[in-house]
């Protein structure tokens, strides 16, 4: 007789999943050209580096242990392979690097071009195949009017191309520009590679004053506009495929219309997605986040630079709304783990640009970016429709800084009427918020786990000890719990 609500977890164990995902490896003749052998052995020698970590996302894993064994025959350096990363695969894992005593690390594939700041870096992005004679018509069935004044950005996959797919366009498209990719002041090369020596962010003084608010540098891309043109002026045509990075560049210059061309289904399109809709999404979550009393705060990233800066930012405008705030650092998020924190009202994520905008519909509570927070905490800072996912253009001395006043600790509280419930909230503090915050300390003194205690020098130190085997429903030594009948 099979129990019905528990067992012993062998069918568990024993179930196979299918995988729809088939990765194969990359072909011996193209394994060079693809993840440019020669360039990467280039970098590493003539920087005289004698230990090299290699970041690769899962898709790449497979061929790993080839690109390791060329390159180590070939400049004679140890070289670490870093797979599992501690956030998104798309960020630079400084930290796993670090641990390995890696003096450079060398990042494969996809990348949010997040600036880092610990150790030099290249970037290898792939030459995914692309049919560039459908994609320059599919451009051109787009655009009929050769007028057209049109950006074209793109997945850094297919970064190989766009001076290819440039020429094609522009004998009869005089108002096309294309993007380059910019980190910390390093363009990419043609092959599609960066090359960054943790140089300092920004643009040169002579560069701002020669295009001023013609010059645009968002997400790692950077572009001159026309003169006397603004990028409302503009369309943008994305070469890639439908994800987070398309998503970041419609929500950013929303007020811009968006094609696409996808070069796996080699399909060029109208993007239609309601970006209306999407903004009112993200202001519901503004709402929730100016109901909240108690705020936690996700590091979603540890290689990201001035991600720390940040941190102490949200805590302080946080404090000036009379809001109390935790620090989570917790790897990779899941709904299983936030939900092990019931006393937080919202959750404020701080990560690179491809990993902020969280779909937080299925966790317990909502999770916001800290632009969102800011207009939640800030009240200098008001909903206008623009938006703004890295939160380095929050900070002191970027685009979108604005400054917290004090005037909510200077008048004390404040009031105003919450969107969602009605009621009458508070900002600054008062009375009540610290009975509020003395009750969440009671709630987490109360719970019987409070995360791991180091008790150091309470416990004698004993020698390894065979552990139990099995999992935690039925260890092998508890015998049968459930007696079949």
């Amino acid at each position: 007789m099979s129990v019905a609500f528990s067992s012993d977890g062998a069918q568990t164990i024993q179930k196979s999943l299918a995988v729809d995902v088939v990765v194969r490896e990359t072909k011996a003749k193209s394994l060079e050209e693809s993840y440019q052998i020669k360039e990467t052995c280039d970098f590493i020698r003539e920087n005289n580096f004698h230990k090299v970590a290699l970041q690769f996302p899962d898709n790449l894993l497979v061929d790993s242990i080839k690109i390791a064994s060329r390159l180590q025959e070939t400049t004679g350096a140890k070289l670490y392979i870093l797979g599992d990363t501690s956030y998104g695969s798309c960020c630079v894992d400084e930290v796993a690097a670090e641990h390995a005593g890696a003096q450079c690390i060398v990042h494969y594939g996809r990348a949010c071009l997040s600036p880092s700041r610990r150790l030099p870096l290249m970037y290898v992005f792939g030459k995914r195949p692309i049919d560039l004679s459908k994609c320059a018509t599919a451009f051109q069935e787009l655009y009929p009017d050769h007028q057209s004044h049109v950006v074209v950005l793109y997945d850094v996959v297919y970064s190989h191309i766009i001076d290819d797919l440039l020429k094609l366009l522009q004998p009869e498209y005089v108002n096309v520009i294309t993007s380059v990719l910019n980190v910390d002041g390093v363009v990419c090369k043609s092959y599609g590679q960066i090359l960054q020596q943790a140089k300092d962010t920004g643009h040169t003084e002579a560069e701002l004053a020669l295009y001023g608010d013609r010059l645009v540098h968002k997400y790692g891309r950077q572009f001159i506009l026309k003169e006397g043109c603004s990028i409302e002026d503009y369309s943008i045509f994305y070469v890639g495929q439908e994800g987070v990075t398309l998503t970041n560049f419609m929500m950013t210059w929303n007020k811009c219309s968006f094609c696409s061309f996808d070069p796996e289904t080699m399909v060029g399109r109208f993007e239609t997605i309601n970006i209306n809709r999407a903004l009112m999404k993200r202001y519901y979550l503004i709402e929730k986040a100016k109901d909240a009393s108690i705020v936690g705060i996700l590091v979603g990233t540890l290689g990201v630079a001035n991600y720390l800066s940040i941190i102490d930012q949200l805590k302080k405008i946080i404090h000036k709304a009379g809001k109390k705030s935790y620090l989570f650092a917790m790897g990779k998020l899941n709904v299983a783990k936030l939900a092990n924190f019931l006393e937080i009202d919202i959750f404020v994520l701080v990560a690179c640009p491809e990993n902020s905008l969280l779909d937080s519909s299925e966790f317990y509570r909502p999770v916001v970016t800290p632009f969102e927070m800011e207009i939640a905490c800030n009240n200098q800072r008001e909903w206008t429709g623009d938006y703004i996912i890295d939160f380095q253009d929050l900070l002191p001395g970027a685009c979108s800084h604005i400054d917290c006043s004090d005037s909510n600790e200077d008048d004390g509280e404040t009031t105003d009427v919450s969107l969602i419930t009605g009621a009458l909230r508070s900002s600054g503090f008062s009375s009540l918020d610290f009975f509020l915050f003395s009750v969440a300390a009671s709630f987490l003194s109360g719970r019987s786990w409070q995360g791991l205690d180091q008790k150091l020098g309470e416990t004698p130190v004993v020698k390894a000890v065979e552990g139990r085997r099995g999992i935690a429903i039925a260890y092998e030594e508890e015998g049968s719990r459930y007696a079949s009948s």
